[in-house]
């Protein structure tokens, strides 16, 4: 009937090749009957099909168990906790250099050279807005935060800014401005429950130093054409272009990284070398006690105080918000927010797990504060890379110097975790 032909079902034809290169085309029905004349069971032959791969539930689909095993089969051979190491000092020099290496990037040093740009006096601090060389090839904005009542030389903190996807603005998330973007203040509301964390640090004594992330606030990356309100970020900026630039830089930055590991060198090597050149110039005013430093940062910022304590003896205490996991349990849906070419050290997981790391602190002072309801890490390697924190401190005689604490809140520096990191640093530094 012509109304049920769209209802029919096509037909499907084999076509069979012989050896001399001839070729006849036959349906399925007498490919059927021939495979049976042949003694090939139909049942048989639909079976040798291959089969669907099953489901993994994972963001890499099929591929996944392979990744996966790659992680699995790691022996972590240079970690902390294996038996033949003992002596926590050569351990560290080795592990070090092996972190070091990985990054792929050694500037050569250079003098700071710092630029006074401005001058603000507040009610409890100095800020000063400056630049200074963090290697031959870029010289940094940031802002210094001296306390008017302290006494000098005081202790010092680098105060290191998160990613957030919000890319426009670096440092300033961290030190409120008069007649600021709201976005920026509706931002800083979200992540650091209002609080101008730099601020609070230097009304508790501390000289801070910010500076712009590679990539981010003044260090962001403008194109040829852009628009005028890309290039100077004014006040009145809508939040609609806000959201455009920060979505751009977000489809931008793995293009970045692709292209520093291009030229031969890795992000997390720029960024880490900006953060001990900036521990470096901090050291060197004469309003700091170079014998007490210490970091904190939230998210990347997070990381950033966790490596910059484990690669820079300097740092007495490090706290870090936001950031810590076994590599092994992000591989199956948590990378595609976290682990990426911006700060992913090459290969390292070949060698040593991140908690592995918190080694190089110990005996030093370590805190890591983690959210419950933080989606960018699997709950599973949060327990375990605090447990191995705790390890690792124990084996080096430390205990009581790390500290691990799961909030109950999302990924966020709210005050109740700011108010824990604020005891710890004034215990350590």
């Amino acid at each position: 009937m012509p109304g049920l032909a769209r209802f029919a079902q096509p037909v499907v034809r084999y076509k069979l090749v012989h050896h001399g290169g001839d070729s006849v085309s036959i349906s399925r029905r007498e490919f059927s009957a021939l495979l049976a004349s042949a003694g090939v069971p139909v049942q048989a032959a639909q079976a040798a099909r291959p089969a669907q791969p099953a489901a993994t539930g994972s963001d890499l689909g099929n591929l996944y168990p392979f990744v996966q095993k790659q992680a699995d089969r790691s022996r972590l051979e240079l970690s902390w906790l294996r038996p033949e190491f003992s002596a926590l000092e050569p351990w560290q020099e080795r592990v070090r250099a092996l972190v070091f290496d990985h990054l792929f990037y050694t500037p050569l040093p250079v003098a700071p050279e710092p630029v006074l740009i401005r001058r603000t006096e507040h009610a409890e601090f100095w800020e000063e807005s400056l630049t200074f060389q963090t290697t031959p090839d870029l010289r940094v904005p940031a802002f210094v935060l001296v306390p008017k009542n302290a006494k000098l030389p005081a202790p010092g903190i680098v105060a290191l800014h998160d990613h957030g996807g919000f890319y426009l603005w670096g440092r300033d998330k961290l030190l409120e401005q008069p007649s600021e973007n709201p976005a920026l203040t509706e931002f800083r509301r979200g992540a650091y429950g209002g609080k101008s964390t730099a601020a609070e640090l230097a009304r508790r004594g501390y000289v801070v130093v910010c500076v712009d992330m590679f990539y981010w606030g003044e260090r962001r990356m403008l194109l040829d054409d852009d628009a005028e309100d890309f290039r100077t970020r004014p006040a009145d900026m809508p939040k609609q272009r806000i959201d455009e630039f920060n979505r751009r830089s977000s489809q931008n930055e793995q293009l970045v990284a692709r292209s520093l590991h291009t030229a031969g060198v890795s992000w997390p090597g720029v960024m880490l070398w900006d953060d001990i050149r900036t521990l470096d110039y901090l050291a060197s005013r004469p309003e700091v006690d170079p014998e007490r430093l210490g970091c904190v940062g939230l998210s990347v910022g997070g990381y950033r105080s966790f490596m910059l304590g484990a690669l820079d003896p300097r740092i007495k205490a490090a706290v870090d918000v936001g950031w810590m996991t076994s590599f092994a349990t992000q591989i199956k849906s948590k990378v595609v927010h976290t682990v990426g070419l911006t700060f992913h050290v090459p290969g390292l997981y070949r060698f040593v797990d991140l908690p592995d790391l918190s080694a190089l602190v110990a005996p030093r002072a370590l805190m890591t504060i983690i959210g419950s309801r933080d989606g960018l890490f699997a709950q599973e390697g949060v327990k375990a890379a605090f447990e191995k924190i705790g390890r690792c401190y124990e084996k080096a005689k430390a205990g009581e110097r790390q500290s691990c604490i799961t909030y109950d809140g999302p990924h966020e520096f709210n005050p109740a975790m700011q108010a824990e990191a604020w005891k710890w640093l004034a215990r350590w530094v």
